[in-house]
């Protein structure tokens, strides 16, 4: 199987947003306007049983999307598969579609904006360039779709190594993709 240095991920993690009882009450149209999701989603197990391994180069950077809520589990992801942690590699601040304000979600306590893009490695990969910030702002696209420039600034970063993205929703020239989207170029089985 073909190995990469440059894995890029955005689980779909299952949340729960809502009790069952709040569901059946209100419905499930309710449920889909308010925050349940309109994609497939995995459970933590079957996100940590993914077969990275097979896929990772010995020398491997990983890009991991992560919400404050599941931060956790994301730590977790990293562990399982064979990464170790190292830093927040960029923090997307989300601006509104239409205007240049900030959106915010519904949030668990408060009202979230930012997401997170942990960066783990697994060996030694070098840092080309140390002029690539953290910080990213950006409209919102279409739900959960992260912005087109991480792609960029992490060639940027790490430079043109073999790259995947997992869980990919549009094929970027340069980069495999595996997910249930679109044309997967791998067979990523557990």
């Amino acid at each position: 199987m073909k190995k990469y240095q440059i894995i890029y991920a955005d689980p779909p993690w299952r949340f729960k947003n809502w009790s069952m009882s709040e569901l059946a009450k209100r419905g499930e149209k309710w449920a889909r306007k308010n925050g349940r999701s309109p994609y497939d989603v995995m459970n933590n197990e079957d996100i940590y049983k993914l077969p990275i391994q097979q896929i990772a180069d010995k020398n491997c950077i990983l890009f991991l999307w992560a919400t404050y809520p599941k931060l956790q589990e994301a730590l977790e992801t990293i562990k399982q598969w064979g990464f170790v942690y190292k830093t927040v590699a960029f923090t997307w601040v989300k601006q509104n579609k239409v205007s240049n304000g900030f959106h915010f979600g519904l949030g668990y306590w408060t009202r979230g904006n930012p997401e997170l893009c942990l960066l783990a490695t697994k060996g030694k990969i070098k840092r080309v360039s140390k002029f690539v910030p953290n910080l990213h702002i950006s409209h919102l696209r279409g739900h959960s779709q992260k912005p087109d420039g991480i792609r960029d600034k992490i060639i940027e970063l790490v430079g043109d190594l073999p790259c995947i993205e997992l869980f990919a929703r549009e094929k970027t020239l340069g980069w495999d993709v595996w997910g249930n989207e679109m044309k997967s170029d791998i067979d990523l089985k557990s």
